[in-house]
C-alpha cells in the first residue's frame, strides 16, 4: 500500500521550481566587495610592474656605471706614467739629446692616444679660472697681471675618466697684492 505522505512529497519539490534568489541588498555589496577587492589587486599589479621597471633600470644603470668605471684604478697608473714621461721630456729637452727627445715625445703621444681611447681626459688649466672641484691650489702669489683665483701655472696636470675625476690638476693660483699684503702676518 502507498501512502501519501504530505512532508515526502514537499522533500520531492520538482526540479523545475526557481531555487530562492539571495536578497538584492547582498548581491549589490557582494559586488562592491568583488570590485575593490578587484581594484586592490590591479593597484598590487601595477605597483609590482613599476617596481620592476625601476630595478631593471637601476640595473642597467649600475651595469653601465661598472663598465664605464672599471679601468679606473689602471687610469690612475697609466697617469703617474704620462707624469714620468713629461718630466723626461723637460729633461731632455735642456740636455741636447734631440733623438731621445724625439722618441720621449712620440711614446707621450702614444700614450695619450690611447688615454683619448679609454676616455681619460687631461685637465690642463693654466689661464683658466681656479675651480676647486677640478684643481688643488698648491700656491698662490701676488698678481697685478691676471685677475684673482685665474691658474697662473700648472705644476701637474690632472685627469678626469669619462667626465669623474681621477687626479685634480695640481696649479699656482692669482691672488691680488692687496689680498696677498692682508693676509701676511708681522714679523
Amino acid at each position: 500500500m502507498i501512502v501519501n505522505d504530505p512532508k515526502q512529497s514537499e522533500a520531492q519539490a520538482p526540479a523545475d521550481s526557481p531555487p530562492e534568489a539571495p536578497a538584492a541588498g547582498a548581491t549589490d555589496a557582494a559586488l562592491v566587495a568583488a570590485q575593490a577587492k578587484a581594484e586592490e589587486n590591479w593597484n598590487h599589479y601595477l605597483r609590482a610592474v613599476a617596481e620592476m621597471e625601476n630595478f631593471r633600470k637601476r640595473s642597467e644603470r649600475e651595469l653601465e656605471n661598472a663598465r664605464k668605471f672599471a679601468v679606473e684604478r689602471f687610469a690612475q697608473d697609466l697617469v703617474t706614467v704620462a707624469d714620468a714621461l713629461e718630466a723626461a721630456t723637460s729633461a731632455a729637452a735642456g740636455g741636447g739629446a734631440a733623438a731621445h727627445l724625439e722618441g720621449i715625445q712620440a711614446t707621450l703621444r702614444q700614450l695619450y692616444r690611447a688615454f683619448e681611447k679609454a676616455g681619460i681626459q687631461v685637465i690642463d688649466p693654466a689661464g683658466q679660472s681656479f675651480d676647486p672641484a677640478w684643481h688643488e691650489a698648491m700656491v698662490a702669489l701676488d698678481s697685478d697681471a691676471a685677475p684673482p683665483n685665474t691658474v697662473l701655472e700648472v705644476v701637474q696636470k690632472g685627469y678626469s675618466l669619462n667626465g669623474r675625476l681621477l687626479r685634480p690638476a695640481r696649479v699656482v693660483v692669482s691672488r691680488s697684492a692687496e689680498a696677498g699684503a692682508a693676509g701676511q702676518r708681522p714679523n
